[in-house]
C-alpha cells in the first residue's frame, strides 16, 4: 500500500501497476481500478475492522473482476524496472523469471527478514524451505534489493556471497504513517499494549506468565491491565491454553483481533507504554508507531529493534523475566521516573517517514537503470 502510494507520488507518468491473478495469469492492471482497491482497503483497515464473510465474498469478487491482469502490449523505450515490496510469489522462481523477461525489467525487491531461516522452529513447519525458495529467487533474479533493516542485510548478506551475486543493495527502513495521536480511552486503570501475531517468536508467553504472577500476588483487579492485539497463529497452544483457561487472567488481560487501525491507535495512545518481548525481528514497525505517538516502549535488546527505537526505549533480554515484571511495575506508577526519562529521550528520536523510503526506492530505479 505505502509503495503504491508513494511511488504515485513520485513518478506518477512512469508508474505502471501489474499482479499475478489467482489462476496464474500475469499482467497489467488498470490504474483507476488499482485507485479504487486501494481507496476502500484503506478505509476498511482504517475503521471497519472486522467485516462480514458475506460482505469480503462480495469485496473479493469484486476485486478479481475490477483487477483482472492485462496482457502486457507494446514495448516502451524506456527501462523498465519490476518492483515488488512483498515476498508474493517469490516461492515461484520460474513464474518471477518468465515476468521479467516479459517485461524485459530488471527487478528491484523488498526483503523484510530470514527469520524462517535464521529461527526455523518459530516458523511452520514448512517455513524454512519456503522461505529458502524465496532468498534463492531474490538471489538468482534481483538487480536491487531493498533491506528494511541492516540486521536483515547481515542475514541475507551469506546468500549473496555464496552465489557471486553484487546487486545493487539498500538499507531503508520503513515508515510511519501520518497520523493524528487519537484520545486515549477513558479506563479504570493502567494498562500495557503488545501488539502482533499471537506466536512463539514474540513471546507472549513471558507476560502471560508475568501476569499471572502478579495476579496471585496482588490479586487480578489490583494491577495494570495487559492487552493483546493480534491474530492467533500457528504453534501457540500453550499460550491459547493459558488465555482460554487461566482464571488468574480473567480480570487482567484482554484479547482483540481484526481492530481497525484507528481503534488500534487509540488503545496505544493511553498505555502506559508497548511491550515487544520478541525472540527475533526483521525489523520493529509496532516501536517506531508507538514512538511516534509519543508512547513509551519495553521491549527485547535486538539488532533489528535498536534500528527502530535508537536509544528511546527500555531493552531488556527477553529471557529476563525479573527485569521486565521490575519495569513493568515502575512503569505503571503514575509518576515513574523511568517512563518520564523514555519520554525525555524520545524528543531526540528520528521518525523514520515513507517519503524517505520511497526517494531511496527511486534512487535504486535510477542507478540500476543508469
Amino acid at each position: 500500500m505505502a509503495y503504491a502510494r508513494g511511488l504515485m507520488a513520485v513518478i506518477p507518468d512512469r508508474l505502471r501497476f501489474a499482479a499475478v491473478h489467482p489462476g496464474g495469469v500475469y499482467g497489467r492492471l488498470p490504474r483507476s481500478a488499482v485507485l479504487r482497491f486501494l481507496d476502500r482497503t484503506e478505509a476498511r483497515w482504517e475503521n471497519d475492522g472486522h467485516i462480514s464473510q458475506s460482505a469480503l465474498r462480495r469485496f473479493a469478487a469484486e476485486t478479481l473482476l475490477s483487477l483482472r491482469p492485462r496482457p502486457v502490449s507494446g514495448r516502451s523505450s524506456d527501462a523498465t524496472v519490476y518492483v515488488q515490496s512483498s515476498p508474493h510469489h517469490l516461492t515461484r522462481p520460474k513464474l518471477v523469471g518468465r515476468i521479467l523477461q516479459r517485461e524485459r525489467a530488471r527487478f528491484i525487491c523488498l526483503v523484510h527478514d530470514l527469520i524462517p531461516l535464521e529461527y526455523p522452529e518459530y516458523a511452520r513447519p514448512d517455513g524454512a524451505a519456503q522461505h529458502r525458495k524465496r532468498v534463492d529467487t531474490i538471489v538468482r533474479h534481483a538487480d536491487g534489493i531493498i533491506a528494511n533493516s541492516n540486521a536483515t542485510l547481515r542475514a541475507l548478506e551469506a546468500y549473496l556471497t555464496e552465489a557471486g551475486r553484487t546487486p545493487h543493495v539498500r538499507v531503508a527502513h520503513l515508515g510511519t504513517y501520518d497520523a493524528p495521536k487519537p484520545v486515549p480511552p477513558l479506563s479504570d486503570r493502567p494498562y500495557f499494549v503488545c501488539i502482533g501475531t499471537i506466536e512463539p517468536r514474540k513471546n507472549h508467553l513471558l507476560l502471560l506468565n508475568i501476569w499471572r504472577r502478579l495476579s496471585e500476588i496482588h490479586g487480578p483487579r489490583s494491577i495494570p491491565k495487559l492487552i493483546l492485539i493480534g491474530r492467533r497463529g500457528w504453534e501457540n497452544e500453550q499460550i491459547v491454553d493459558m488465555l482460554d483457561r487461566c482464571p488468574a487472567l480473567n480480570s487482567c488481560v484482554e484479547e482483540y483481533s481484526g481492530l481497525p487501525d484507528r481503534q488500534v491507535r487509540t488503545l496505544l495512545a493511553g498505555a502506559r507504554a508497548l511491550l515487544l518481548p520478541s525472540f527475533a525481528e526483521g525489523y520493529g514497525m509496532p516501536v517506531t508507531e508507538a514512538l511516534d505517538m509519543g508512547v513509551p516502549v519495553i521491549c527485547s535488546d535486538l539488532p533489528a529493534l535498536r534500528e527502530a527505537g535508537g536509544d528511546a526505549p527500555d531493552y531488556v533480554d527477553p529471557l529476563d523475566g525479573p527485569e521486565w515484571i521490575r519495569l513493568l511495575q515502575s512503569y505503571a506508577l503514575e509518576a515513574s521516573p523511568e517512563r518520564a526519562a523514555q519520554i525525555d529521550r524520545l524528543s531526540a528520536w528520528v521518525r523514520p517517514t515513507w517519503q524517505k523510503h520511497i526517494q531511496y526506492v527511486r534512487e535504486m530505479i535510477e542507478d540500476i537503470v543508469a
